[in-house]
């Protein structure tokens, strides 16, 4: 069982992602787009492009192609930061809101749906579960040990 868990830590993100994906297609959305449109939302407005592809998990000249199709759509807006010029902060436009929406019906009725015969108990468990695991990843990351 053990070892299948690792194997199952990865096809689960895969499987959610594709369920989306295809939910998610008709509005002409690629992956790489929802999913920066969706964290920038749920982060708020204002992240900085290097803390943004940080938190999606992606290096920030990926990042950066995509930010330009968002803002060539209209649905960001890159300004310089205030305190430093060189950094750019990523905004959503209003144009983006009935998309953002969209996505986030999508994304919660996904949850919902791969989630089903789950318990609260259980969700919240699970959840505190991958948090551990998380942990543990990021300390072995940063050259720690993990008891």
């Amino acid at each position: 069982m053990q070892q299948n868990i690792g194997f199952q830590l990865s096809r689960v993100p895969r499987l959610w992602r594709a369920v989306i994906d295809h939910r998610l297609a008709p509005l002409g959305l690629t992956q790489t787009r929802w999913i920066t449109l969706y964290h920038l939302w749920r982060l708020g407005d204002g992240q900085p492009q290097c803390d943004l592809a940080r938190v999606i998990g992606v290096e920030a000249p990926s990042l950066v192609r995509t930010l330009d199709q968002l803002a060539d759509q209209g649905l960001i807006e890159r300004r310089p930061c205030e305190q430093d010029r060189r950094t750019k902060r990523v905004y959503l436009t209003q144009q983006a809101t009935p998309l953002i929406e969209r996505i986030d019906d999508v994304v919660t009725q996904a949850r919902h749906e791969m989630l089903a015969g789950l318990s609260d108990s259980e969700v919240e468990q699970l959840s505190a579960l991958l948090a551990r695991i998380e942990d543990n990843g990021l300390a072995i990351q940063e050259g720690q040990s993990v008891a």
